[in-house]
């Protein structure tokens, strides 16, 4: 079985920017890029936050760039995903999907976090067409226009007092009559002019033309009635699920599934395994961040292998 000193599960602005770092350490990684390669940018389209792109960028061309940089110092990729790692001794053992397995002086962990969504048909085909997921990102497009928000906890308040900043208007739409939110931040929702709440109420299709989303439709639970809701921009504050399933008690999680890591560091419980990007992040959640903290991993990997 073949040992690599630094293996990365998982790509995106993380995993591309650890594997750039281990591999100008001379490290040489090797990525399992997992089934969403350059994680959830490739299905934005224009990026404008990032720095060195004074005139956007598309998130599938970003992560094209980060990882043929990664590829020139020598990272190899590997297209499929992990689904079993023992971590409870070095070197550590990972098994892949496609029957592939490998044994890791490190392990860099950076699949990231996938955005919740609400199941409905073209909800999908229409992200980076008025559909998204995170409003830091695509809020500015929304200028002077009107947006709803989807769920009624704190990241849906998150979202939408963010978006205020920029929309006309914004509705948040949630499915009960009392937000799961806390105090602070139902103050903050109620407190700005520019939300509005509407209660009992579950969207229930999206209504699109090629200009993309134009309205919704919606449902009250209490009533039954069924209405249409003109809208520039659906966003969904309903909260992300860390991709972690796959480490199967082998490392510390939060109580929502984050991997924990030791304060500013991305050391995890285990020496030996470090963790960056959304998959230990659940407050910014930003691609600038993520691949700063891949940055990090790899710096933290390459001092654990000289110290070992």
């Amino acid at each position: 079985m073949e040992t690599r000193k630094v293996i990365i599960i998982g790509s995106g602005p993380a995993g591309h920017t650890a594997a750039l770092y281990a591999a100008r350490a001379d490290l040489k990684p090797l990525v399992i890029e997992g089934h969403e390669p350059g994680g959830q940018l490739t299905t934005t389209t224009d990026v404008e936050n990032f720095p060195g792109f004074p005139e956007g960028v598309m998130g599938p061309d970003l992560m094209v760039n980060f990882k043929k940089q990664a590829e020139r110092f020598g990272t190899e990729y590997l297209s499929t995903m992990v689904t079993k790692v023992d971590f409870s001794k070095r070197p550590f053992h990972i098994v892949c999907e496609n029957g592939k397995e490998f044994l890791a002086e490190t392990a860099i962990i950076s699949t990231g976090a996938s955005a919740k969504y609400l199941g409905l048909p073209n909800e999908m085909s229409l992200i980076g067409k008025g559909v998204s997921a995170c409003a830091t990102c695509d809020g500015f497009f929304f200028r002077n226009q009107i947006v709803h928000v989807v769920g009624g906890g704190d990241t849906a308040i998150e979202e939408a007092t963010f978006l205020a900043k920029f929309a006309s208007k914004v509705y948040m739409v949630h499915r009960r009559d009392e937000f799961r939110a806390s105090k602070a931040m139902q103050t903050r929702a109620f407190d700005n002019e520019k939300i509005e709440i509407i209660w009992d109420t579950e969207v229930i299709e999206i209504l699109a033309d090629d200009n993309g989303v134009n309205a919704i439709k919606v449902k009250n639970n209490k009533t039954g009635e069924v209405s249409e809701r003109k809208t520039d921009g659906l966003f969904m504050g309903i909260g992300h699920t860390p991709n972690t399933k796959f480490l199967a008690g082998q490392i510390d999680l939060d109580d929502h599934g984050f991997i924990k890591t030791a304060g500013k560091h991305p050391d995890t419980n285990v020496h030996g395994v470090f963790a960056c990007g959304d998959v230990q992040d659940s407050y910014y959640r930003q691609a600038i961040s993520a691949a700063g903290s891949g940055c990090e991993a790899a710096i933290r990997a390459e001092r654990f292998l000289s110290e070992a």
